[in-house]
């Protein structure tokens, strides 16, 4: 027999506000016994309920790449993120810039990166990128030496609050490297704002 949809709802919601990443729709099925286990349709009507049910709030209710997650709206960032002293460390042009290469490039070797950007990209930005898994080694280009293709991850789509890399800004629309640089970090800095902090999100009582 079935949960009650209002139900199935609450444990729905509840789930995503405590996870500290995003939650597919297969994973919270899996919160369930089999016996009770809704379907899949009926774990995306209780998000479509949700997502209903926050409309008018300071959060939503959004999906990412991983799955879905809440977040404060963009209107509300500026003042919530004040609640953070630390600032996020800030990313450097050259970084970026090759980020933005490797997101609309790729799969792209390191020297391909270097043609496009005219000088030698650095094995620190490689390596802080790798480190923050928002790229990965995809393969290697069949030519002698066999250098590593890069390409972007999931946790780079939900570092950047994107369902998939179809919503990046079309190529066209954009001038060079360096405006897609900027659109970037403009991009990263209000998904940091908004997202949630974990701790003490689950009340005890």
């Amino acid at each position: 027999m079935g949960l009650d949809r209002k139900l199935v709802r609450g444990i729905v919601e509840g789930a995503i506000f405590a996870s500290p990443v995003p939650m597919p729709v297969e994973e919270l099925q899996q919160l369930f016994v089999d016996s009770e286990k809704p379907g899949r349709q009926e774990i995306l009507r209780a998000i479509s309920d949700i997502q209903s049910a926050y409309a008018d709030r300071a959060v939503e209710l959004i999906e990412v790449s991983s799955g879905y997650r809440f977040q404060v709206r963009k209107q509300f960032a500026p003042w919530v993120g004040k609640l953070w002293e630390e600032k996020p460390q800030r990313l450097s042009r050259a970084l970026l810039e090759t980020l933005a290469i490797i997101a609309y490039r790729q799969p792209v070797t390191r020297a391909e990166i270097e043609n496009i950007r005219g000088v030698v990209v650095s094995t620190q930005i490689i390596r802080t990128l790798l480190d923050r898994d928002w790229i990965a080694v995809a393969g290697h280009r069949e030519v002698p030496g066999r250098p590593a293709l890069l390409a972007t991850t999931r946790q780079f789509l939900d570092a950047f609050s994107l369902k998939s890399l179809a919503e990046l800004p079309p190529l066209a629309a954009v001038r060079d490297m360096d405006s897609i640089a900027r659109d970037l970090e403009a991009q990263l800095a209000g998904a940091k704002q908004k997202e949630l902090p974990n701790e003490g999100l689950v009340s005890n009582e």
